[in-house]
């Protein structure tokens, strides 16, 4: 097949703060290079016109992009100091820190909030609108934005050099025919890219099998945040207020916590985050997430409110021992692509957007040079580690490994590295043993027995008005994909879904997937197989990050699918 080639400086992938950041920083540092040379107040020569292009699978920037979100506005201040004179779009600064432990019944108000969870000086936002925003600034200094460009392979010179991007085909039908409106993707050139995809980035992931990024690393491990916005009847919450819980619906064995956020108009950001290092093979984050609003304390802020809008995202959470690889011939990983998120304060904007600004000098430099291989780019890894970044990550290295253990040895282990900056015990010295999806038990190991698999959320009923079910939710995440075209949800061997899937585990992808993608049928012969419903997809990538066979690939779908996460 013939395709057309776009020849790029350099090219972000996925219109995400980092990626955004990036390219706004990077057109900046060569304007004014080639303004010092033309001026002569600076030595060597004019760069020229460096073309700069940002591609992006959603049908605009930020449409793909959800978060809940409090951002330390630290980087965003380095990026463009003057932001909230620029028309930054927040929501509101952050007035007020709630820290409640949750019972079954009762709210316990924390008398301190914990340091990690301090938000004075920080903002409320909506990172759709920030991305949104920062899409605009990009475009306004000359970087080419093209949303409904999905990443569907990296592209390598003969020695395994990253030499661009091909997107995907347009016009493909289900059964894998060229439709009237057939259109092949395109290979973008570059002399660097920047896979700034967010968490399990499906071209990271294929780079990463390639090229053995996670050599030498602790596995990834991964959160699952699902969250609602809901319209409030007052201003019983107000805007700047920060909620955030722990405790009930999590058992003990669990990760997991919740939030509620203020937003102008009165509008509340609420959700739920899930471990995906769970052990009970029948745990349903969307399922906790709608116990966790039947909390009396939590319904009764909702009460008379109407829900308005459903997400759901993957964190990378493994921390500072998890970090990949992130640069090599020819590309750099940034944000949640490089696994730069600070869990234990919950936040990765600034993060990024700061990882972003760094990948722009190191590609800067590389420009001058005219050197593109991993030997010079490893001055990324340089910048990244005597930034602020690895000082942060650093002191939080232990985190998340204490609550493999349980949420009071993590509880313990968090308040020891808060006070000796990130030691631990021995137990807690790494960031994991084993990647999320192998803590998962299977069904009798758990010490479940036949009807058993009915029970955990037997009593969780969905009442339209404070809880949905999966279905209804999706409705409100405005999910859109083409019917006609093929699944972007691969599975590798479908007979172990109905086999040793269904015996083992009992179909886990029906829970944790968010969207109600996978459901087992009846196949009209008595037998039940694995139906995928991926036109209902958000885009969280949790079954290729759970699936305890890992026979699931989440690849892109045609561009401009997905989920529309306007406001959020």
């Amino acid at each position: 097949m013939e395709r057309e080639s776009i020849e790029m400086d350099v090219l972000f992938v996925g219109a995400g703060p980092a990626s955004l950041s990036g390219a706004l920083h990077l057109s900046r540092l060569v304007a004014e290079h080639n303004e010092a040379v033309g001026k002569g107040t600076r030595k060597g020569k004019s760069l020229g016109e460096i073309q700069i292009a940002v591609i992006e699978k959603g049908a605009s920037v930020g449409s793909h992009i959800l978060s809940g979100a409090v951002m330390d506005p630290k980087a965003l201040k380095e990026l463009i100091p003057d932001f909230l004179e620029q028309g930054a779009p927040v929501e509101s600064p952050v007035k007020e820190d709630y820290f409640l432990y949750l019972t079954k019944t009762r709210a316990i108000k924390s008398p301190v909030t914990p340091p990690p969870l301090k938000n004075h000086g920080y903002y409320i936002v909506s990172l759709n609108k920030l991305t949104a925003w920062l899409g605009e600034k990009c475009e306004e200094a000359g970087v080419n934005i093209f949303p409904e460009f999905p990443g569907a392979e990296m592209l390598y010179d003969g020695q395994d050099r990253v030499v661009g991007v091909r997107t995907g085909d347009k016009g493909i039908d289900k059964e894998g025919r060229r439709r009237a409106n057939f259109e092949p993707g395109v290979d973008i050139l570059a002399k660097v890219t920047v896979l700034g995809e967010g968490p399990r980035g499906s071209l990271t992931k294929q780079l990463t099998n390639r090229l053995g990024l996670t050599e030498g690393r602790e596995p990834q491990v991964y959160s699952l945040g699902v969250k609602e916005l809901w319209e409030l009847p007052d201003d019983r919450y107000p805007a700047g207020r920060v909620t955030h819980t722990l405790g009930y619906p999590s058992d003990a064995n669990t990760y997991g916590g919740g939030w509620i956020y203020g937003m102008q108009n009165r509008i509340v950001n609420i959700g739920y985050v899930t471990g995906l290092d769970y052990q009970d093979p029948l745990l349903d984050p969307h399922a906790e997430f709608q116990r966790f609003k039947e909390h009396p304390h939590v319904a009764k802020l909702l009460e008379g409110g109407r829900m308005i809008r459903y997400g759901a995202k993957t964190i990378a959470a493994g921390g500072f021992y998890a970090i990949p690889q992130f640069h090599g011939d020819g590309f750099l990983l940034v944000g949640d692509s490089a696994g730069f998120l600070n869990a234990q304060r919950l936040k990765g904007i600034h993060t990024a957007i700061k990882s972003g600004m760094l990948a722009a000098q190191a590609i800067f430099e590389a420009l001058l040079k005219e050197d593109y291989s991993k030997q010079q780019l490893k001055r990324y890894r340089q910048l990244i580690r005597e930034s602020w970044i690895t000082q942060e990550l650093r002191r939080v290295r232990n985190f998340h490994a204490a609550f493999r253990h349980g949420r009071w040895l993590g509880l313990a282990n968090a308040g020891l590295q808060f006070i000796t900056g990130g030691r631990s015990w021995g137990l807690f010295d790494r960031a994991s043993s084993e990647p999320g999806h192998e803590a998962m038990k299977q069904l009798k190991d758990y010490g479940y027995r036949g009807d058993d698999i009915l029970q955990r959320y037997g009593k969780l009923k969905f009442d339209g008005k404070l809880t949905f079910n999966k279905v209804t939710d999706v409705y409100h995440a405005a999910v859109s994909h083409d019917e006609d075209q093929p699944a972007h949800l691969h599975v590798l061997d479908t007979n172990i879904c109905s086999t040793r899937c269904a015996e083992e585990y009992g179909n886990p992808c029906q829970r944790f997937c968010p969207a109600a993608v996978y459901e087992m049928v009846e196949d009209g012969g008595g037998q039940r197989k694995l139906q995928i419903n991926f036109s209902n997809c958000v885009h969280c990538k949790t079954c290729d990050i759970m699936d305890p066979y890992q026979i699931i690939n989440w690849v892109t779908p045609e561009g401009g699918g997905g989920p529309e996460y306007k406001g959020m």
